[in-house]
């Protein structure tokens, strides 16, 4: 029975961890309603809850998506190659991310990136990142073509196609897709080492949806005891649908890597601009507010077979 009691206070203890809401997690409904402006907005250009929304998926896309860490050159028909990643995000702080806790001012996305040679010069991957101090995930797929490599007087060319999805946010779907044109080249620098420049531009998409949320009512007090937001809503409302073919950003990195035998490092950095959105996404009238661009530094150490 005491044995019981210990496996039943275990239990408790753990689900109530489950439920805690780590500071990085997200509560969208803290961007306002869709089709209002913030009351504690005192500007002549107010964007409303939709355009908060818009811009904040394509930061947050941004974020995931920032990282390439490998030149246009692939592994070979026979390669494999295993990494593990940094990414160091710098989040722009005119761009709200509703986090549960304070809004950091960087984000640390570790990951694990697998990368498999095939034949024709093409190159498979997948990449698995984890958001610091959330229960998000970020899953990436990716196939990679070399138009050009190991030429000895001509550069290596390579054209990749990737999608990622934000997995582990309750009421929000989170999507993005991108064409990314890379240029680089190998040097010996002696025995088995060598020295990889390389830089490119990544054409981003970016979809978001949210589900119907719950916001509270004007001058509510008493929140109902089983509403899991703590709020008394008159009713539900979702933000405006961010199609693919309207959140087009783009990404302009460089980096370098080094391969010792089978051991690689690597180091890069991006910046991916995120355009403009509007104060209103329902009025195609409304005015636009210009973002801010992303910045990320990544780094990587793996093994190259």
């Amino acid at each position: 029975m005491h044995a019981f009691s210990r496996w039943l206070a275990l239990a408790t203890v753990l689900s109530g961890v489950a439920a805690h809401a780590d500071q990085n997690d997200l509560q969208i409904t803290s961007l306002g309603r869709p089709n209002e402006t913030a009351q504690s907005c005192t500007s002549d250009a107010c964007p409303t809850g939709s355009s908060q929304f818009q811009s904040f998926a394509r930061a947050f896309a941004a974020s995931l998506t920032s990282t390439n860490l490998m030149p246009p050159e692939t592994v070979g028909h026979a390669g494999f190659n295993v990494n593990a990643e940094l990414a160091v995000v710098s989040l722009p702080s005119t761009v709200q991310i509703p986090t549960t806790g304070a809004q950091p001012g960087t984000m640390l996305v570790p990951s694990f990136h697998v990368r498999k040679g095939l034949p024709f010069s093409l190159e498979l991957g997948g990449r698995v990142g984890w958001v610091e101090k959330s229960r998000m995930v970020a899953t990436t797929a990716e196939l990679k073509w070399a138009v050009n490599e190991g030429f000895t007087y001509l550069p290596d060319l390579g054209v990749r196609g990737h999608v990622t999805r934000l997995m582990g946010v309750k009421d929000l779907g989170l999507t993005s897709t991108g064409v990314d044109v890379g240029i680089g080249k190998q040097f010996p620098v002696g025995g088995m080492v060598t020295f990889t420049p390389y830089g490119g531009l990544d054409f981003l998409f970016t979809g978001a949806s949210s589900s119907n949320l719950y916001f509270p009512s004007e001058g509510s007090t008493n929140p109902q005891p089983n509403d899991s937001q703590g709020l008394l809503a008159q009713s539900t409302e979702a933000y405006k649908r961010t199609k693919l073919t309207d959140n087009q950003t783009q990404r302009l990195y460089g980096g370098v890597r080094f391969i010792g035998g089978v051991l690689q490092l690597g180091a890069e950095i991006s910046f991916t601009r995120l355009g403009s959105v509007k104060l209103d996404p329902a009025n195609n009238a409304s005015e636009g507010r210009t973002l801010p661009t992303v910045v990320t530094f990544n780094t990587s150490l793996g093994l190259d077979f």
